[in-house]
């Protein structure tokens, strides 16, 4: 009997291993202080951990509503009216996910059809293009200003057309840990009145802006929010990446239409955790207090480095500060990367990881997401340099 074997062609023939995997496989193999992916190395609250804990004993087990529990929708309604000013009903407007990277490609996967535009800008998160490109769009990228990462409002005026469907932002901003402003929030509304355009405001950071500044979040606006799906992230919030829950908020119109693909993507999400979290969220002390909580570990992280050639940039918001290398090395930054995990014991990622093009302007990124110790036995071996 002749057997064939079936062949395959791939949708992503170019794509390798990520940069997050190479680097913290490398960082286990040389017992490296791993700064190079952004999740914490401490505990979150142990009231969290019971709250769901308590949900789990008391039978809390089974499905829960596609949307997500009534509780939770409700939780989030009001944190975002309390903080933002903007209320999303949470029967028809409020939808909890599987983590934020769930959440965008979801999204994209609702609105975006064959041959759509969607902006993005660069450097940007790794999921973003692939998930365009899945969708049959093409993945339009506007570069951030090398060296500042502010947004150059000319190039994505020019970028928008009549086949833009969808523009997607990151404030607090990974990888540059730069925060948009009011006004330039102001400035995208004014550029996107006239089109259909939507946005996919990814707002995972929002809790961690720092020196007293406010995060400017796409609810804020009523031209901007009309048209936005917003998307954040517990995780990031509370301390636990990898129970992967998240929410979208975004207009009855839009939502309903995200629905349509969350329910045949993931359907719904752990109920134990979510009510476990809806029970958290009536205090809002932890997601108050978060930026105080992470503005000290950066002044300690900064402080550090300040002992290093390293070139500090700003670190506006999110647990990530980046850093020039130019006056420490003559490599690249996946190079140097890599020298400095096995050789100095201390992992980074490179910033051209999230350029599509790998652009190198000799930057890498570190995460300060770390217990103070984790920051000091790091700051110790880069005060080598």
């Amino acid at each position: 009997m002749n057997e064939r074997t079936p062949t395959l062609q791939s949708k992503f023939p170019a794509m390798g291993t990520n940069i997050f995997t190479v680097m913290s496989a490398l960082a286990a193999e040389k017992g490296a202080v791993n700064l190079g992916q952004g999740f914490p190395d401490f505990d979150c609250d142990p009231a969290l951990v019971q709250n769901v804990t308590d949900a789990m004993t008391s039978g809390l087990n089974q499905y829960p509503p596609m949307t997500g529990i009534a509780p939770l929708r409700e939780a989030i309604s009001a944190k975002v009216e309390a903080v933002y000013g903007r209320r999303y009903d949470p029967v028809t407007e409020i939808t909890v996910t599987a983590g934020a990277t769930q959440a965008i490609i979801t999204i994209i996967l609702a609105v975006v059809r064959p041959g759509d535009e969607v902006i993005v800008l660069e450097p940007c998160y790794d999921s973003y293009v692939p998930n365009i490109e899945l969708a049959g769009g093409i993945a339009v990228r506007v570069p951030l200003t090398p060296g500042t990462f502010r947004p150059d409002f000319d190039k994505i005026a020019a970028a928008l057309g009549s086949r833009t469907r969808a523009i997607v932002i990151n404030t607090p901003h990974n990888p540059s840990a730069t925060v948009w402003s009011r006004d330039d929030m102001l400035r995208l509304q004014e550029l996107l009145a006239p089109t259909d355009a939507l946005l996919i405001s990814d707002e995972v950071y929002e809790h961690m802006v720092f020196d007293g500044e406010p995060h400017q979040s796409a609810t804020r606006f009523p031209g901007l929010a009309a048209r936005a799906f917003v998307v954040s992230s517990f995780g990031k919030t509370y301390h636990v990446t990898g129970w992967k829950v998240g929410y979208v908020a975004a207009p009855a119109v839009l939502s309903a239409e995200f629905r349509k693909v969350h329910q045949f993507n993931v359907f719904t999400v752990n109920t134990p955790v979510q009510h476990g979290l809806a029970s958290y969220m009536r205090n809002p002390r932890p997601y108050l207090e978060l930026p105080a909580f992470y503005q000290r570990k950066r002044d300690l992280f900064r402080d550090g480095l300040k002992r290093t050639r390293f070139q500090l940039l700003p670190s506006q918001g999110t647990y990530f500060q980046c850093v020039g290398i130019s006056d420490v090395t003559q490599l690249g930054e996946v190079d140097f990367c890599q020298w400095l995990t096995r050789e100095v014991g201390v992992a980074a990622i490179p910033l051209s990881a999230f350029y599509a093009e790998g652009f190198d302007q000799r930057v890498v990124r570190f995460c300060f997401a770390k217990k103070n110790e984790t920051l000091n036995q790091a700051l110790d071996r880069l005060a080598k340099l």
